[in-house]
């Protein structure tokens, strides 16, 4: 023993020996990794005599050059070259994994990414095909140096591929974050640890197995993908698309993982407590408004525009957050772009417009007594405006509070007859619920809030009044154009803040990246 030999205490020694001691650790697994029978292990698989000559030593160079060559390519150049470096530049996935069908099998899932309404050219499936059965060929490769250089190419572009194709299965191909302006819903993304992981597995067809997605969602979209279904009022090239941005949107890991929680289906327009896996309750919803309502964008045409996300003002965001509370009776802090673009407006035009609609008027944080002898046309700024409760408050009797960054809730709403439209993307970016006292009773249960709520709600001279929840709810705000319902019946919505557009712009950009 090292420790024995220098007579330093065991429980007490210098810092300096701490830093040999791993040298030699890390010195001593690199040289583990210098195989020195790669010859004959690479000769006893493919036969070929081109391999009877290969060494560590000769390989490293050959795979330094390709390594430098490819690295711009690469998808994650710093963590793919940094593990070789730190590994002695060993082809592990080649020599890990070509005993047997194992390093052939990545070549029949990549080509088989289509199934997932991916493109196979996005994992250079081809170019592995090729170089794998070059590798496999008694007589495909003739000299020690060509041998370096496609054992070199090979091992590199496993390296990418495998890496991408395993963050696309596990997480989706495309961030969400990257691409939508309005999109903060927690989405977990692929680290360096998970994507490590693929020089590590035992076998290389197991893990591709285990990563395959297994959702009775994502299934039920594959199988309508493989069979060509044509979507009602869209073209095949459109269906197509559609089913491919959808089976996108599942392989992202932003799912809810709660046993209860309340869901928002922009395209939808609809809302559902879920409780167990199954809808507790479900009701319809107003959100805001789109830039695609007329769907003058149909998926027919893209260019280098459609890659930039740019919302209408009023587009409900893509969230997660928690329920907290609910006001009864609540006061409408109206938002400073509404005030300006439409009470203004409307004071101007009538000047009894603001009392009638229970509006008070703040200038400078002092409420203003006579709002009706100001000229509207010409106010300045410094004006504020708050609408008190009542039968025509605009967020009706009852609204649902969570933490966000866009200031937006669940709410009830005076303007009924929007439930019985088909398209209802009418609102300035919250959700009106159809049914808010049952939602209430979703979220309090039988308690005495909630009796207080049902109370409060029918008051004839309401006041506001704030009631926490006995237990926070996770909310979830999404968008969602095809699923398949309880049925198994497919359902497909239209693209009314044209999300479709963007995600699946950038799916195609990939193919010329």
């Amino acid at each position: 023993m090292i420790l024995d030999t220098l007579r330093i205490p065991k429980t007490k020694f210098p810092a300096w020996l701490l830093v040999i001691c791993a040298f030699l650790v890390i010195t001593a697994e690199s040289c583990k990794k210098k195989r020195s029978d790669m010859a004959q292990t690479i000769y006893k698989v493919n036969k070929n005599k081109a391999f009877n000559k290969v060494t560590p030593e000769g390989f490293e160079p050959v795979f330094q050059k390709v390594l430098a060559e490819k690295k711009a390519k690469l998808a994650n150049p710093k963590l793919i070259t940094g593990f070789y470096e730190g590994n002695g530049y060993d082809p592990v996935l080649i020599l890990d994994h070509m005993e047997g069908d194992d390093l052939k099998s990545i070549t029949n899932y990549l080509q088989h990414a289509s199934d997932h309404g991916l493109d196979p050219k996005i994992f250079q499936a081809q170019q592995i095909t090729d170089l794998v059965n070059k590798f496999y060929s008694k007589d495909g490769i003739k000299t020690t140096e060509e041998a370096y250089q496609t054992m070199a190419e090979l091992e590199v572009t496993l390296a990418n591929s495998i890496i991408n194709y395993s963050n696309a299965m596990q997480y989706g191909l495309i961030s969400p974050r990257k691409i939508y302006a309005r999109y903060y819903t927690e989405t977990k993304r692929p680290d360096s640890t998970a994507m490590l992981q693929v020089f590590k597995v035992p076998q290389l067809k197991n893990f591709l197995d285990s990563i395959q997605p297994k959702d009775p969602q994502y299934l039920a979209l594959q199988k309508a993908l493989k069979s060509n279904v044509q979507v009602p009022g869209m073209s095949t090239e459109e269906s197509d698309r559609i089913l491919k941005v959808n089976l996108e949107r599942l392989r992202w890991k932003n799912k809810p993982t709660q046993s209860e929680y309340v869901i928002v289906n922009i395209a939808d327009y609809s809302l559902n407590v879920m409780k167990q896996g199954k809808s507790a309750l479900t009701m319809k919803v107003c959100v805001g408004e789109g830039r695609n309502i007329d769907r003058t964008d149909n998926l027919t045409e893209y260019d280098e525009s459609d890659k930039v996300d740019r919302p209408f003002s009023r587009e409900t965001p893509q969230l997660n957050s928690m329920i907290y509370s609910a006001q009864v009776n609540p006061v409408w802090n109206i938002p400073e772009s509404i005030a300006s673009k439409e009470i203004m407006k409307h004071a101007a035009a009538d000047p009894y417009y603001l009392s009638n609609e229970n509006i008070d008027v703040y200038k400078n944080g002092a409420k203003v007594e006579d709002p009706e002898t100001i000229d509207w046309a010409s106010a300045g700024d410094g004006y504020s405006f708050k609408q008190r409760p009542g039968d025509n408050n605009a967020l009706g009797k009852i609204k649902f509070l969570f933490k966000n960054k866009s200031s937006v809730y669940l709410h009830d709403t005076p303007a009924k007859l929007a439930f019985n439209k088909t398209m209802r993307a009418v609102s300035h970016g919250c959700v009106r619920v159809e049914k808010p006292l049952e939602l209430a009773h979703a979220l309090f249960g039988d308690s005495n809030k909630y009796q207080t709520i049902e109370t409060a709600m029918n008051e004839n001279n309401p006041e506001p009044t704030d009631l926490s929840l006995p237990r926070k709810m996770p909310v979830y705000l999404t968008y969602i154009t095809c699923w398949q319902d309880s049925n198994g019946t497919l359902q497909f919505r239209p693209d009314v803040y044209g999300l479709d557009i963007v995600l699946f712009a950038h799916m195609k950009r990939l193919l010329t990246a």
